[in-house]
């Protein structure tokens, strides 16, 4: 008898050189999807991440673009599907975060922030929505912030507000399609990019915010995707998922 093995499923996941979005591409690898990491500018990261997963058995490649960047992104989606065949999973992880009052944060902080955030999250989500093969998932990323409302998020939070409006939106728009649309709202995460820039006494103060007591880490929020991007997870749709510990 002949039998023949199906084709693994295939995940692209943006902002995939370091925290969070390595975490992710990490596990969906071990999770037995093909992965194409997407990164702006740390190619060196992007490959050491590479390397740990094929050396772990699994199927990667990285590729350079930045997310607000639509013909670099279209390139991205078009590597995925002539590298491995087709697009199962998409993750936009990419994100810039710049704290400062309303009143004083430099207008050309906001415009560079949004343009990753909001622009960028679009740019991808529009590749996803035409690209992804039924049974496919989007993920998107927000801020447990939104709920928080902490000083000197507004930017910030601004640009995630519109990207909870877009996964709302586009999740119905897909009606039909088979494919999910959600986002994932982490709290206080150990990344680089949350690190940057606080003190000892403000992590702590920030940990305690939770019932458990602690900062998150990159593997608990990619634990939350691994599932939303799974067949299990796949009732899940058009949700914001507040991935925090417990924070209010």
């Amino acid at each position: 008898m002949t039998t023949t093995t199906p084709n693994p499923r295939v995940a692209i996941v943006t902002g995939a050189s370091r925290g969070i979005g390595r975490a992710v591409a990490g596990q969906l690898a071990a999770d037995g999807y093909s992965v194409v990491l997407g990164y702006a500018g740390r190619a060196d990261l992007a490959e050491q991440a590479v390397a740990e997963i094929q050396a772990a058995g699994g199927h990667a490649s990285a590729i350079q673009a930045d997310v607000a960047d639509e013909t670099a992104v279209a390139a991205m989606f078009d590597h995925a599907e002539q590298q491995y065949g087709g697009i199962d999973a998409v993750v936009n992880a990419a994100g810039q975060m710049k704290l400062s009052t309303v009143a004083d944060l430099d207008l050309n902080d906001l415009d560079a922030m949004h343009r990753t955030n909001i622009r960028g999250a679009f740019v991808v989500a529009q590749q996803a929505a035409r690209r992804l093969r039924p049974g496919g998932a989007l993920v998107m990323f927000s801020t447990s912030v939104m709920g928080t409302k902490f000083p000197t998020y507004a930017g910030y939070t601004a640009s995630k507000g519109a990207v909870e409006a877009m996964t709302l939106i586009l999740a119905r728009e897909l009606r039909g399609r088979d494919v999910t649309v959600n986002a994932v709202a982490p709290g206080p995460t150990a990344t680089d990019m949350f690190l940057d820039g606080k003190d000892e006494q403000l992590i702590a103060n920030l940990a305690a915010q939770n019932p458990l007591e602690r900062l998150g880490k990159p593997e608990d929020i990619a634990h939350v995707v691994a599932f939303l991007t799974s067949a299990e997870g796949h009732w899940v749709n058009g949700q914001v998922l507040r991935a925090n510990g417990g924070m209010v």
